[in-house]
């Protein structure tokens, strides 16, 4: 195979059931839905952790987060290492190869050093956005907070398709000059708060959007910081009345943002290299937005939150309309899979691994039995999580509370909490043990002392 150019697209906050392709809820996603139909869809792909900072500056690394000290996001205090310029970036190596790297969008990974500290040729930030719009816009304010409103600002200068535009313009320009390129094109949305412009912005009735699965939560035998969670973002009396409006603003992000993709998809189209381009649509991780009562992604590991959408469409490797249900980390294998797929080496330390042979439907008799996510607190004070998910059960070590423990096939809202459950007590001590060996072996510092390793190995827990 010839070696391909890579576009590889990134949502911020972006739920995995809120893709028109997962038949989910009635979100409005054709391009994205066009994507997926023309590659394989990911039915298990899970970020390594639900926080932005941390989640990006794995993927740039190739290590668990916590392996690095990338535990918080830089802009809630508490002061934390990010990652250095000296440290490893996968994207140098492409640069090695000829490869042309762009970075457009959110970054997230330090916040002094740039994407051209770490193997980026270029980098469109979001500041020039910005700038634009406080010259165009001048009178433009946002008042509703968190929970969102409607964009005065014309579609054609939203962010969403200003960042497309950007995106475009690079795709014609690299492919003129005839090397390799990677663009990374990192959307801020639909991060609440979510404003949309029109016609996106009344593209739904909140009359008409369905409760999330999970919405009936009632905290029975949950740890407390869950319905704190409620006060302290001040939505504990919130009903339903209160939540669709802004679910409906969400819906309506998601869909503006698909339409800003398919512009990039057609420049793609029209460049005449998309048969070989490898392209991959993913996000940082999911959201809450009403679901079990809560708002934003914080303290806790529910699938709103840590399943996450991945796509991929390679034409000369993956049938169309495929689907994979093996367990991914989207962060953690994405870069061993775009190194092999480029012809690059791939390092040793790197947590994930290659899914290439999955994209090319061949059976990997060693793939992963389970999945590990992790969560450390920062926002509303330290909360330390550490969640292992099989196809059928979710185990979660809440090390300051009550453990979790949810029967996915029975339960795939997580509503009950298994975990005092007699007939699950095997099943715990097990788990406790599978999930030490993946954070030992990944370098999480958590479970390298002896109390904490007591917990899980001899299921020292109340």
């Amino acid at each position: 195979m010839k070696q391909p150019h890579i576009l590889l697209i990134m949502l911020d906050q972006l739920r995995y059931d809120c893709i028109g392709y997962s038949g989910a809820y009635p979100v409005k996603t054709p391009n994205i839905d066009r994507l997926a139909s023309e590659g394989m869809w990911f039915e298990h792909a899970y970020t390594p952790i639900p926080t932005c900072c941390p989640a990006r500056q794995a993927f740039v690394n190739g290590r668990r987060p916590e392996a690095f000290g990338a535990l918080w996001n830089f802009k809630n205090g508490l002061p934390v290492p990010a990652l250095e310029p000296k440290e490893y970036a996968w994207p140098r190596e492409l640069g090695k190869l000829s490869y042309r790297n762009v970075m457009l969008g959110k970054w997230d990974v330090h916040p002094q050093h740039s994407p051209l500290e770490y193997g980026y040729d270029f980098f469109v930030g979001l500041a020039s956005y910005t700038e634009m719009t406080e010259r165009k816009y001048p009178d433009v304010r946002f008042r509703a907070g968190y929970v969102g409103e409607s964009n005065p600002i014309p579609l054609e200068d939203s962010q969403t398709h200003w960042l497309a535009d950007q995106a475009s313009g690079f795709i014609k320009e690299l492919t003129a000059k005839g090397d390799p390129w990677y663009i990374q094109l990192n959307f801020s949305e639909p991060h609440l708060p979510c404003r949309p412009s029109e016609p996106f912005a009344s593209m739904y009735s909140a009359e008409e959007i369905p409760e999330w699965g999970g919405f009936r939560e009632t905290f029975a035998n949950k740890p407390y910081i869950q319905r704190q969670q409620l006060h302290s973002w001040q939505v504990d009396a919130f009903t339903w009345q209160d939540w669709a409006p802004i679910v409906a603003r969400y819906y309506g992000m998601i869909s503006q943002t698909d339409d800003a993709i398919g512009r990039v998809l057609r420049a793609l189209d029209e460049s005449g290299e998309a048969e070989n381009t490898l392209v991959i649509f993913t996000a940082d991780h999911g959201d809450m937005c009403g679901s079990h009562g809560m708002m934003d992604k914080h303290y806790i590991l529910y699938d709103d939150v840590v399943k996450v959408p991945l796509i991929v469409k390679y034409p000369p490797l993956v049938p169309q309309g495929a689907r994979c249900n093996s367990f991914i980390s989207n962060m953690l294998d994405l870069p061993p899979t775009l190194l092999e797929l480029t012809g690059a080496a791939i390092p040793s330390f790197f947590a994930g691994r290659s899914f290439a042979p999955l994209l090319a439907e061949e059976e990997v008799a060693d793939w992963r039995p389970h999945i590990v996510t992790t969560y450390n607190g920062q926002q509303f004070g330290l909360y330390t999580q550490r969640m292992l998910r099989t196809k059928r059960w979710k185990y979660i070590w809440n090390t300051t509370d009550i453990d979790e423990l949810y029967d996915m096939e029975q339960d795939p809202y997580e509503l009950l909490n298994r975990i005092d459950d007699p007939s699950c007590k095997e099943l715990v001590k097990q788990y406790r043990i599978w999930l030490y060996e993946t954070l030992e072996a990944e370098g999480d510092g958590l479970v390298q002392n002896e109390w904490m390793r007591n917990q899980l190995l001899h299921n020292a827990i109340v």
